[in-house]
């Protein structure tokens, strides 16, 4: 609700009453605003918990905030799925980019992770394709993204929309079974989101051909050049027709993507939401110069922190490494890297979603595109290989509004290496010498939240004990149940033993009496059985007691008894 005086004359009161109401609308304007910043978290890559309904600010913050995701143009039934998961604000990037998208106009957007992108070109992408018809082994829309855990990420953010507008979707990438993907594509898959080099090597098989491609999406082109992939993706566009649609997404736009962008898109519509550099306002960063022999230290006492905890290193043993002593410090950690299978990685980063585990230890490779609510500290016991890398790691934390602190580890040799890396970052950290107190140095702990780990020792032999005692209980419950179970069964075999005694025409008491000596009659004869066991073993003849008393036959005997046979030959036979 906006605020208009059209009145002419207004008394003092009125006045003072419109301030009051004007002043009001503004706050709840503001708190409006926070509610949808923290809402829209899942916006990129899952539903959110809460959103906002409104602004109630001026005219040009009105027309901002009240626009909804059914007055960009979308299929009625998408707005109906992402209200039901909470989703009615979209973001900035969102807002900009999906009426350009429906119009079929090819985009060039740039933001950094986290900034809403994946609805931004996944919904107009199942929106153009919803009227239409997919033949076998032909898709009509193809998402290319680096690494696996992105491909499966978006396909997880789209496939609601996608079966609202009855469009089958398909993941294809490494560390899983080709032999299923390309089922899925012989019966038919109009989206397909895919890695680079495992769609090559499906369409070289013969099971996929982008001859029929319509749209055609690069999601984070930046780390596809990082990486390596820009020859399979220039290879793969080559095999898109022209004339269709084309998005790409970038967080830069460095020379090999702005070759990209002027190969591939035809007079694209660019949308910029965030710059490469690292100025998230509630972000904050710090390095800490610590000795070597406080690394290790300094690091299990940040991990033992309360909350959920992303740790980044260099190599793939050295995560490894650190997510064991982590384990054996009495952290819950596990490690994430390229070298694991697709089943582990996504075990693993499933359990860390799920809480199972609070530090995953992770590489470069391994953590790009990682989408993970609640991370609301990144360290870096390695320092990045660049700054576009650093800004990748930080942006695990403080996503969409929320707050996160990124902290970096450096040894006295690394501190220029570092600074300088945070200088070509455009961040600007904060310095702290860690001096003797080490890992429990007072501003490690205000800084992180570190703890000790006797403290992690404590809260894990509390859990333990507390477990335990749930056990018991549960025991317990059983035990009782099992006695109500022994009590009714007694009381209906007794039932039934007096009537089959009544039925014979024998006392039905005596009967009784003679089935309760009967039952407790197996009780001990076992005891007397085992008793007489060892008088039956001493009774044995003590010729069978070694088996060292029995005749031996060395060689010697056994030539002289007639060679190898012992005497035993055929001809000696009756």
């Amino acid at each position: 609700m906006s605020i208009s005086s059209t009145d002419a004359v207004l008394n003092e009161n009125a006045e003072i009453t419109q301030i009051t109401e004007t002043l009001t609308d503004e706050q709840a304007a503001v708190a409006a605003a926070e509610q949808t910043t923290v809402a829209e978290t899942a916006a990129d890559t899952a539903p959110a918990d809460t959103a906002a309904s409104g602004s109630d600010a001026d005219d040009e913050g009105d027309a901002e905030n009240t626009v909804t995701f059914a007055d960009l143009g979308l299929p009625e039934g998408v707005v109906r799925k992402l209200a039901q998961n909470g989703v009615t604000v979209p973001f900035p990037i969102q807002a900009a980019t999906i009426p350009d998208a429906l119009a079929g106009k090819d985009i060039l957007g740039r933001g950094r992770t986290g900034s809403g992108k994946t609805l931004s070109f996944g919904l107009p992408l199942l929106a153009t394709l919803a009227s239409g018809h997919t033949e076998k082994k032909k898709p009509r829309g193809v998402i290319l993204t680096p690494t696996r855990e992105l491909a499966m990420q978006v396909a997880d953010a789209l496939q609601p929309y996608g079966d609202v507008l009855g469009l089958k979707m398909k993941v294809v990438c490494g560390g899983t079974s080709m032999g299923n993907q390309i089922y899925a594509l012989e019966r038919g898959v109009d989206v397909l989101v895919a890695t680079p080099g495992r769609l090559r090597d499906v369409i070289n098989r013969g099971a996929c051909s982008l001859e029929q491609v319509q749209v055609a999406v690069l999601d984070e082109a930046d780390q596809m050049s990082d990486l390596g992939f820009l020859p399979e993706v220039t290879e793969l566009l080559d095999q898109v027709p022209s004339g269709g649609q084309r998005m790409l997404f970038s967080a830069t736009m460095e020379n090999e993507i702005a070759t990209l962008v002027k190969r591939y898109l035809n007079d694209p519509v660019n949308h910029e939401v965030d710059s490469a550099q690292g100025n998230v306002t509630t972000m904050t960063h710090h390095v800490l110069v610590v000795k070597p022999k406080d690394k290790a230290p300094v690091t299990a006492a940040i991990a033992a922190r309360k909350g959920r905890t992303i740790i980044f290193v260099r190599t793939q043993l050295g995560a490894d490494r650190v997510a064991e002593q982590l384990r054996d410090a009495g952290v819950k950690a596990d490690a994430l890297h390229g070298g694991m299978t697709q089943g582990a990685r996504t075990r693993t980063l499933a359990d860390f979603k799920d809480g199972y585990v609070n530090v995953l230890v992770a590489t470069d490779v391994a953590a790009r595109g990682i989408h993970v609510d609640g991370i609301d500290l990144v360290l870096n016991v390695d320092p990045a290989g660049d700054h576009k890398d650093y800004l990748h790691r930080s942006g695990r934390t403080a996503r969409a509004g929320r707050s996160g602190v990124v902290v970096s580890l450096a040894l006295p040799h690394q501190r220029r290496q570092i600074f300088r890396l945070m200088e070509d970052a455009g961040v600007d950290a904060s310095r702290h010498i860690i001096g003797q107190g080490g890992a429990f140095d007072p501003e490690v702990a205000e800084i992180t939240g570190a703890r000790s780990l006797t403290e992690v020792q404590a809260d894990s032999a509390n859990n333990a004990a507390k477990q335990a005692e749930r056990e018991v209980a549960d025991l317990a419950k059983q035990l009782e149940r099992m006695q109500r179970r022994a009590t009714e069964l007694r009381e209906e075999a007794d039932r039934l033993v007096a009537r089959a005694a009544r039925e014979r025409g024998e006392d039905p008491e005596k009967a009784l009496a003679e089935a309760a000596e009967a039952a407790a009659a197996p009780a001990v004869a076992p005891a007397d059985e085992t008793a007489s066991v060892p008088a039956q073993r001493e009774e044995r003849p003590s010729s069978y007691e070694r088996r060292d008393d029995r005749p031996s036959y060395n060689n010697r005997d056994r030539d002289e008894r007639g060679g190898d046979r012992g005497g035993f030959r055929r001809d000696d036979r009756p």
